[in-house]
């Protein structure tokens, strides 16, 4: 069963009064530019070895001074980060549902992960230079050798112990519901035998911002982008819910049934 929002969270939120709007433009465009200006150099230069590979509190300067970033730049946007349950360490397939760029920024904020994400992102301001130097695997969509390298690559990455996270629904969608999860993704992890661990993002009070964070029809990054950022404050949610142990379930359609019943679960709620 999709998970579907009350009525009134289905239409796309109402801006608030212009006058709202523009303060809040003069307040975050300052911050966001400071955020891009200061943190932003120094996240770079903690990716260079050997400051990358310096250990800080169970995980690498480099991956800790990402994880500040993204959690800064979701503060900018007003963004209120509120995670449910812990993510695992180690080696990890992390899938979640899929809403809009806001989500690998969330992820990151949380844990360091390398993401598989359509090839289009590495062209898109900011975020896609931060995507590749986050360790983002592209994937042309519909090219099915292209889909066979990334799988290459997953497993690489997860032999070595280091983390994936994946969109299994292949794409974006309008917040409505949870579209189906496709099972080849899940290969990786059944290959490389590691866990798999489901994660609901959640925006707004009870998920009712859905609609609102989602791309609108024919939006593009950049218009998505600047919509957000004069958006007002508001709760967003990440729920690390119960992992799916290595043979826990037979095969990798049974792990994307078992992982996106999980994630419904928690948006139905």
């Amino acid at each position: 069963m999709d998970h579907a929002p009350p009525r009134a969270a289905r239409r796309r939120a109402r801006p608030g009064s212009g006058v709202a709007r523009l303060f809040r433009y003069l307040y975050r465009v300052p911050l966001l530019l400071l955020h891009l200006l200061l943190p932003l150099p120094l996240t770079v230069l903690c990716q260079v070895t050997p400051l990358a590979r310096l250990r800080w509190g169970g995980e690498t300067l480099g991956d800790r001074a990402v994880r500040a970033w993204s959690g800064g730049l979701m503060w900018v946007f007003g963004f209120r980060l509120v995670r449910i349950g812990q993510p695992l360490p180690g080696p990890v397939l992390f899938v979640a549902n899929h809403v809009s760029w806001v989500d690998i920024e969330m992820l990151h904020s949380q844990r360091m992960m390398g993401f598989v994400a359509k090839r289009e992102i590495a062209g898109w301001p900011v975020v896609g230079w931060l995507a590749t130097l986050g360790q983002t695997i592209y994937h042309q969509r519909g090219n099915t050798d292209s889909l066979a390298g990334v799988i290459a690559v997953m497993l690489e990455r997860l032999r070595q112990g280091r983390a994936v996270g994946v969109f299994p629904e292949g794409r974006t969608r309008d917040g409505s519901a949870v579209g189906p999860f496709h099972a080849r993704i899940f290969q990786a992890a059944v290959e490389a035998g590691v866990p798999v661990q489901p994660v609901a993002l959640r925006y707004g009070e009870r998920g009712d911002a859905q609609t609102v964070v989602a791309f609108g029809p024919r939006e593009s990054f950049v218009a998505n982008f600047l919509r957000l950022l004069g958006e007002p404050a508001r709760r967003a949610e990440v729920h690390f819910l119960e992992p799916i142990a290595p043979g826990q379930v037979e095969g990798r359609r049974r792990l994307a049934e078992l992982s996106r019943e999980r994630i419904v679960a928690v948006m139905e709620r």
